[in-house]
């Protein structure tokens, strides 16, 4: 039986870009490579229309959470400050990487799934001298959807850049590169644009990436990347495969329709599934207009545990997802990326309904 993944990432493949990994093996010193490799930079600014005089999508091989500390990593000046926005893991992580790499900062906690305070994000900004802040656009722990327009005027009005973290967000969700005053943005091949794990990718404003930012480390420098890809080459050995199944499954989402028809088609699964559930007594934990298109979390139905749940589901052909730490007592998460139907969708209400029937 068919196993469809409803985790969020990696994705039930489609099969184009499964046999996009079959093609020859290829050196990633070769012009070949360098071709390939310029065709993806090229289609990822493209799935958001961005000039490549002003933006460059530097690509390493690493899963989301490379991307992610490369860009803190690599975009933090040596005298800057980082304000760091925490409702969930994803906020928490950065958290971490700031203090393993000395990186100056401060925290503005809320509980897991909690809405940002954006008065009390103004209230730092005013009393701090940030010159940066780091926010999780969709923090898949909860499936909450952060209000970037929101935090990107308040960024505005303080001279404040963003890193963003858009791992389970980049292909799906809105982003505004011209209005919000993003200096990176991180993400992976394997969560909305379909691709496979093992290659991730930042979004850089080329204005970022300057001599006035310090060297933490060396295999996740961007700007020794960035300087290497614009010149056609590598500075480490990339996954060759990897790369094969992004420039496919690139193509694939372009003539689907691209960002905006990925959206529609996820919210017309998020609200299959979502209509079902409710009609058999499931909750969700927070209301459509607060949650991502790409994945919501729900209640556990009373005297089902987590455990009983995912298996009866994966004997039926479906893989959900556990919540996260004390989250796992009493959710359970449901996204809709990859090859997947909105039959897929009806056929996953029917099997619930099966169980608590």
């Amino acid at each position: 039986m068919k196993q469809l993944l409803l985790n969020p990432g990696p994705v039930t493949l489609s099969q184009r870009v499964r046999e996009a990994m079959l093609q020859p093996d290829l050196c990633h010193r070769e012009p070949e490579f360098s071709d390939l490799q310029d065709r993806i930079r090229e289609k990822l600014l493209n799935v958001y229309a961005l000039p490549d005089k002003d933006w460059a999508a530097v690509i390493l091989t690493g899963s989301g959470t490379a991307a992610v500390e490369a860009m803190l990593t690599s975009l933090m000046p040596e005298d800057g400050k980082l304000l760091i926005i925490e409702n969930g893991v994803y906020g928490e992580r950065m958290t971490k990487m700031a203090g393993i790499y000395g990186i100056k900062h401060e925290c503005l906690h809320h509980p897991w799934g909690k809405k940002i305070d954006l008065e009390a994000l103004e209230s730092k900004l005013a009393k701090g001298d940030y010159t940066h802040i780091a926010v999780v656009h969709h923090e898949t722990t909860t499936g909450r959807l952060n209000p970037l327009a929101e935090i990107s005027t308040l960024c505005k009005s303080y001279r404040v850049q963003i890193l963003l973290d858009s791992v389970s967000s980049y292909g799906a969700e809105r982003l505004d590169f011209t209005e919000w005053p993003i200096a990176g943005c991180a993400a992976t091949a394997n969560k909305c644009l379909h691709g496979v794990p093992g290659c991730c990718f930042v979004i850089v404003n080329r204005n970022a990436v300057g001599n006035e930012t310090p060297r933490r480390t060396l295999y996740l420098d961007l700007g020794a990347y960035l300087k290497q890809q614009d010149a056609g080459g590598t500075p480490f050995t990339q996954s060759v495969q990897c790369f094969y199944a992004l420039d496919a499954a690139l193509d694939e989402m372009e003539a689907a329709g691209g960002q905006l028809q990925r959206q529609r088609a996820y919210l017309g699964h998020m609200q299959i599934i979502r209509d079902g559930l409710l009609a058999l007594g499931v909750k969700p934990l927070m209301d459509m207009s607060e949650s991502s298109c790409v994945l919501h979390a729900y209640y556990l139905p009373k005297g089902l545990s987590y455990e009983r749940l995912h298996d009866a589901l994966k004997a039926m052909g479906f893989i959900i997802y556990a919540g996260q730490g004390d989250l796992a007592k009493t959710l359970f998460r449901v996204s809709a990326m990859g090859d997947i139907s909105k039959e897929d969708m009806q056929r996953l209400v029917a099997a619930f309904a099966e169980l608590l029937g």
